[in-house]
């Protein structure tokens, strides 16, 4: 079954690379306009206009979203170009070196905590504003695997991830009932530029991956971005809270 967005709106956070711009090639491929939030303001506009170039509709939006006043300023932009918001995927996240706990410094655990969980809560603070005016929308957070099991070395970034379940669920409970349903992602290792930096520093290798993945390889951005797009769509219209694993079958191990 194809899945459609035609004159529906999705935003993106994280557009720049990776699982994000998957998924706003994905929605402009189904006939959604996008809104690309990123902080990094020339790649997005980049691929924003590669997009529009290829007869779809994308705004860029310059968006650092672990400040609340850039969160609210790019949804409001999209609501301006767009004119609504039907679908929005919270994908933005930093990575964090593996650490022991006790080693951990205070600023570079409230740092990850800002940007991983902290801004996912404002991401969806400001569209559930617009969404509840229409009585509609899809909203999917980007968790972890780091969201459902725990790894040595990882205490900030699995206790954000984890976090991001929590207020998923909780969310979603709140307006299930009001036409607005909210999910989350949990992708396991997937060939990114965040996955290509850990393999670069040695925290992480191919061959190790192909050995804990039953599925027997590196995931791909595409296979996210798929699965978001379905979560938005109706074809998952039963689904509320959900946190659902891409990740080659790592966490039934």
């Amino acid at each position: 079954m194809e899945i459609r967005f035609d004159g529906q709106v999705a935003l993106v956070t994280g557009a720049a690379k990776g699982m994000g711009l998957a998924a706003a090639r994905a929605f402009a491929k189904s006939g959604a306009a996008v809104a690309m939030a990123d902080m990094d303001a020339e790649a997005v506009g980049k691929e924003a206009q590669a997009l529009v170039k290829a007869g779809g509709k994308a705004l860029a939006v310059t968006c650092d979203v672990a400040d609340e006043a850039q969160v609210r300023d790019m949804v409001a932009a999209a609501i301006r170009a767009f004119g609504r918001l039907d679908a929005a995927f919270n994908n933005a996240g930093i990575q964090s070196p593996v650490t022991d706990t006790a080693e951990l410094e205070s600023a570079e655990f409230d740092r990850v905590i800002s940007v991983n969980l902290r801004s996912v809560w404002l991401c969806m603070k400001y569209e559930l504003l617009e969404m509840r005016k229409q009585g509609s929308g899809a909203i999917v957070n980007n968790s972890s695997l780091g969201g459902l099991v725990g790894l040595p070395g990882r205490a900030a970034y699995h206790a954000a991830k984890h976090g991001v379940l929590g207020l998923t669920k909780s969310a979603a409970l709140e307006y299930g009932a009001k036409g607005i349903r909210i999910n989350a992602v949990c992708p396991g290792t997937i060939d990114t530029p965040m996955v290509q930096a850990m393999f670069d520093s040695g925290n992480l290798t191919r061959e190790f991956v192909a050995q804990t993945q039953p599925i027997g390889r590196i995931g791909r951005a595409e296979e996210v971005a798929d699965t978001v797009l379905w979560l938005c769509s109706p074809a998952a219209s039963l689904l509320i809270g959900q946190p659902i694993a891409v990740d080659g079958g790592y966490t039934i191990m």
